[in-house]
């Protein structure tokens, strides 16, 4: 490569409620891929998180400190205006599944007919989190179940808290 070549600035969104180690994998693995990688949570007042957007932020930035060129952030509306204001080029996303990858696409193809230009990149799930989703992880541990190893140690004690804990 040479020395002018462009910083390229990535947007991972979702609404990381709660992150799991899938999550996670996926943001390290962007963060080796991406000069500056944005962890976007999508301000939804239409669901019922479980967490605040401010509380996943906590989180979030709290699992995300070994990489110093990924960033945190919230936003409501259409993401690419959300890219466009982070001067971003890059949406990241994972699949886990084909049935992902339909609905995926769906939105890439739309992003860029709303912005012609932006890239998506979809990363495969690690194979050991290839089942993991917030809504699973949520609901095994309403019901008592172990998602130790599935999501970080501080989420872990979050849920506990919140879910068990009444707080």
């Amino acid at each position: 490569m040479t020395g002018n070549r462009r910083s390229v600035t990535a947007v991972y969104p979702g609404s990381f409620d709660p992150i799991t180690n899938g999550h996670l994998d996926l943001i390290e693995r962007g963060s080796r891929l991406f000069d500056w990688l944005i962890v976007a949570i999508l301000e939804n007042a239409a669901k019922e998180p479980l967490f605040s957007v401010e509380e996943r932020m906590e989180m979030l930035r709290e699992v995300t400190r070994p990489f110093p060129n990924v960033s945190i952030d919230s936003f409501h509306g259409l993401l690419v205006d959300f890219m466009k204001e982070r001067n971003a080029q890059v949406i990241l996303r994972g699949i886990r599944a084909i049935s992902d990858y339909e609905y995926e696409l769906q939105m890439a193809l739309m992003n860029n007919r709303l912005w012609p230009g932006v890239e998506t990149v979809f990363l495969m799930s690690s194979e050991a989190y290839s089942f993991v989703s917030s809504r699973l992880i949520k609901q095994v541990f309403e019901l008592g179940g172990d998602v130790s190893g599935l999501v970080p140690p501080i989420v872990e004690a979050r849920l506990k808290n919140r879910v068990r804990g009444g707080a």
